[in-house]
């Protein structure tokens, strides 16, 4: 991780307060993508004080400063990660939920080459692809 996160919402100007800290915390922890409620689960193992109301506004203001991602999903939910990871991409498994990140040079040569073609460079993507378990 190049700037850890509350170091990142502090160059923003943004105070990083106790509760702050404590989602900051667990989403840095986390090996999966939380969504709200989970994060908010976690958190309060940190700091009992924390509602879930000020989890939303929080994540909002992580979201906006750059400091996290949301996976906004199809299916409505969002799920959240931290926002300096290495750039990858997302399986999202239709029957549980489940999120895999993958890279794949492949992908990223095919969609340069793609842009390029067209007369664009790529300055940021996102990719998920929606999928269901070979039976």
């Amino acid at each position: 991780m190049k700037q850890n996160p509350a170091q990142a919402l502090r160059s923003t100007g943004v105070r990083v307060t106790r509760q702050r800290e404590a989602l900051l915390k667990v989403l840095v922890e986390s090996e999966d993508h939380p969504d709200a409620a989970e994060l908010h689960r976690r958190a309060r193992t940190l700091d009992d004080s924390l509602s879930l109301a000020t989890v939303y506004r929080t994540l909002s203001v992580l979201e906006r400063e750059g400091v996290v991602l949301r996976l906004a999903l199809e299916n409505g939910g969002a799920r959240y990660e931290v926002a300096d990871a290495p750039h990858h991409d997302h399986i999202v498994d239709l029957d549980s939920g489940q999120i895999t990140e993958f890279r794949s040079e492949k992908i990223e040569q095919l969609q340069r080459e793609i842009a390029a073609e067209l007369g664009y460079e790529i300055v940021h993507h996102r990719m998920e692809l929606y999928c269901r378990k070979r039976s």
